[in-house]
């Protein structure tokens, strides 16, 4: 039997087993249906694309149709249940394995937010609220906007730290800078952001400027390791930072807030969190396909491990919020958004690119919403008095 029809027999074989709403298109005409009247359509360029097949995963999937090898047709989503049926192929999620605790070191970790961030801020903006916040956002309704959940998302947080005028506030990680300016504009404090991306530095101190706040605002580009001093800011946030951080350096990042916050101050972190207890990446190749195309060396801790680490760095948790389902919105809104705007990215950067996104947006989305993976906002305290701490007994004020 040649090579052709052993792959005409193997995908065949597949049907006896695998209910999808795919067909598999090969490039000899062929076609297998997994079901009747199949949205998504799998184009398979050739034999040795169609190796992708055997024994697939997310990672294959993901790598074959980023390199050119597969074309796939369809709405996003159904795309995306349909990877999810070949890879589990019948035997339901798995958990991936486990990190390889990269040496995360200053030059590594700028090199990775380079990657990542500095597409261009144009290619960002076609898909992100008007603000450019790049994370979770927090909807009070179904209905809401994506740039209403986002200012609620900023309100939220700055209720949480309890900001006051006048307080010096750090967001560690800040992205285009967006907490930092709510933060000045609505609460009147002295606000520092952070962040490594050339770009997110740029527009953030463009539109610092533009809103006239440069007397208590700014944007630096700087490690988080390499902040100066101690008991220097009353509130901090770090949100979808800790991510970049890496397993072996849990210890430093959350060192480095107790060093950084004063006694009595409050800091909030907001970040991704795996669901497995030992912290292995997604499952079913997921995990991989993003720590080889979106986020390089990125490691996921698992929330224990995180109030575990806080605790020995001597930051009390004193309240931990799931966000899982507002993420999963998010993302849904962010993948919407690009796909309606997909001529637009491309005269902005190239088909590559714009496939690694459009999979890896999709994709997260369906793991939020399938709890894959999740994300805690956990607020924490330092205080030097046991008997006391600078939060209210209840949490009525965060909702009133």
């Amino acid at each position: 039997m040649g090579l052709e029809a052993r792959i005409e027999k193997a995908i065949g074989e597949l049907r006896g087993y695998l209910d999808a709403p795919l067909a598999i298109e090969l490039w000899n005409g062929k076609r297998f249906a997994f079901s009747a009247a199949p949205p998504v359509t799998l184009r398979v360029s050739g034999p040795h694309a169609a190796r992708t097949l055997v024994n697939a995963d997310l990672e294959k999937l993901g790598t074959a149709y980023v390199e050119g090898l597969i074309d796939v047709d369809g709405p996003i989503r159904e795309i995306i249940r349909a990877a999810e049926a070949l890879s589990a192929r019948g035997q339901g999620y798995r958990p991936g394995r486990l990190p390889k605790l990269t040496f995360h070191s200053r030059k590594r970790d700028a090199d990775a937010i380079g990657y990542h961030y500095d597409v261009s801020n144009e290619f960002y903006a076609l898909w992100l609220d008007r603000e450019m916040v790049y994370s979770c956002a927090y909807f009070h309704n179904e209905d809401d906007s994506l740039e209403d959940a986002q200012a609620q998302k900023l309100d939220h947080i700055c209720r949480k730290l309890r900001l006051a005028p006048g307080e010096k506030f750090l967001d560690i990680g800040c992205g285009w800078g967006a907490l930092v300016r709510f933060a000045a504009k609505h609460y009147g404090v002295d606000a520092t952001g952070i962040t490594l991306s050339n770009n997110q530095h740029a527009l953030a101190t463009e539109r610092i400027r533009a809103d006239g706040l440069e007397g208590r605002c700014r944007v630096q580009r700087l490690d988080y390791r390499d902040l100066p001093g101690e008991n220097v800011y009353d509130k901090i946030a770090s949100v979808g930072m800790f991510e970049h951080v890496g397993l072996r350096n849990l210890q430093a990042y959350f060192g480095t807030i107790h060093r950084l916050l004063k006694n009595g101050g409050v800091a909030l972190n907001h970040g991704i969190t795996s669901v497995d207890t030992e912290s292995r990446f997604v499952g079913l190749g997921g995990g991989a396909f993003v720590d080889r195309y979106v986020f390089p060396h990125g490691e996921l801790p698992h929330l224990m491990l995180v109030v575990a680490t806080m605790g020995s760095q001597k930051l009390e948790v004193m309240d931990i919020e799931t966000l899982r389902l507002h993420y999963a919105k998010t993302l849904w809104h962010w993948s919407d958004r690009l796909e309606a705007n997909l001529a637009r990215a491309r005269a902005l950067t190239d088909e590559r690119r714009i496939r690694i996104w459009r999979t890896y947006l999709a994709g997260c989305a369906h793991a939020f919403e399938s709890n894959w993976v999740t994300i805690q906002q956990v607020l924490a305290v330092k205080s030097d008095d046991p008997k006391t701490h600078p939060l209210p007994l209840t949490r009525d004020w965060m909702y009133r």
